[in-house]
């Protein structure tokens, strides 16, 4: 079993180059890490990544990982916003690992614009600014992963209990606009302007996303407090309870969790995976509610083509107004499809596959 995920996880790595326009994509191993782009795709492998050389002690995977952080750097790191905040969460870790005092400084300036600069909704949630601009008033459920994680990460390294707080008062934020009561599940997004959650869709990516930040809290800076670590597991398991029954039989879920007409959708289906393997590595979840990871393992086994593509994977998706704009998103590869599987393979093997 862990020879196959081994294969399966070389094949996502070239395909994540193919998509990436590396070099060498069809062919020999190298250890060097040659994506040349800063994102959010690249900032959830990092992270993956990081935690796989964790659990070795792989110091030659950590050096790799220095060096192409110290490559970024020197080329000049791009402008902050949510998504781009991604990368900084291995690079916290790293730098609480390695000591290294530049990189602490640039980690705290960074955590420092997210406290003081990145725009905040009314009730000071994060506002979800991207690269394409300002989201005013917006919430959506990516930002846990995407920004959040890291400045709780900072704050635990650096020992600073104001971001470490921040950061669970995030959580406890997002939640609160984004969750639908009545399923347990959680809507893409939530906005001021008008006080709204836009189609009320209960898009699987962004559920992912869910479900992956509450473990992954508990893992870089758990709550002390009994009654935060109560909610946030009680919440997990409520939508790990809501996700079982909508799982198909052949263990995928669609973009809409709740509308098997719409498209199924793997990068979520293996966010979820990773969600339910971190849950019960933390300690929220009981083996009974383990469930959906064999069926999602063989989804993802049976969507990594020859290629290393991931197929049945939802393109890039903004907020929808209508639950029709679900419908009309394609499924073609995606780097950030890669690095979900990946993310999701690294744990099964970590956990005995």
């Amino acid at each position: 079993m862990t020879r196959s995920i081994d294969t399966a996880l070389e094949q996502l790595a070239m395909g994540f180059r193919r998509l990436k326009g590396i070099g060498d994509a069809d062919g020999g191993q190298s250890d060097e890490i040659l994506f040349d782009e800063w994102d959010w795709e690249i900032g959830v492998g990092l992270y993956g990544q990081f935690r796989d050389a964790e659990r070795r002690q792989d110091a030659a995977a950590f050096a790799a990982m220095a060096r192409w952080y110290d490559r970024q750097i020197a080329r000049g790191l791009p402008a902050r916003q949510v998504n781009s905040t991604a990368p900084m969460l291995a690079m916290a870790l790293l730098a609480a690992r390695t000591g290294r005092a530049d990189w602490r400084v640039i980690v705290t300036d960074w955590a420092d614009w997210l406290m003081t600069d990145l725009p905040k909704t009314p009730e000071g949630g994060f506002e979800h600014v991207v690269k394409e601009g300002r989201r005013p008033g917006q919430l959506w459920d990516d930002t846990l992963v995407m920004a959040v994680l890291f400045l709780a990460a900072a704050g635990r390294a650096f020992d600073r209990a104001d971001w470490v707080e921040e950061a669970h008062y995030q959580f406890l934020t997002h939640i609160r606009f984004l969750a639908d009561t009545k399923t347990g599940l959680f809507f893409h997004g939530w906005t001021f302007e008008g006080r709204h959650n836009y189609a009320r869709a209960l898009w699987a990516r962004g559920n992912a996303w869910i479900t992956i930040a509450i473990p992954e809290l508990f893992a870089i800076a758990p709550p002390h407090d009994p009654a935060l670590r109560r909610y946030l597991r009680t919440v997990l398991q409520t939508q790990i309870a809501a996700l079982v029954p909508l799982q198909r039989q052949d263990g995928m879920f669609h973009t809409l969790l709740d509308d098997p007409t719409s498209p199924i959708e793997a990068s979520a289906t293996a966010g979820f995976g990773y969600g339910v393997l971190a849950g019960l590595r933390e300690g929220l979840l009981s083996p009974e509610q383990a469930g959906l990871v064999e069926g999602a393992r063989g989804a993802i086994f049976a969507r990594i083509g020859q290629d290393g593509l991931l197929a049945d994977v939802s393109d890039g998706t903004a907020m929808g107004m209508d639950l029709a704009h679900y419908h009309r998103i394609p499924n073609t590869p995606t780097p950030y499809g890669q690095a979900l599987a990946t993310l999701f393979l690294l744990e099964l093997r970590a956990q005995g596959g």
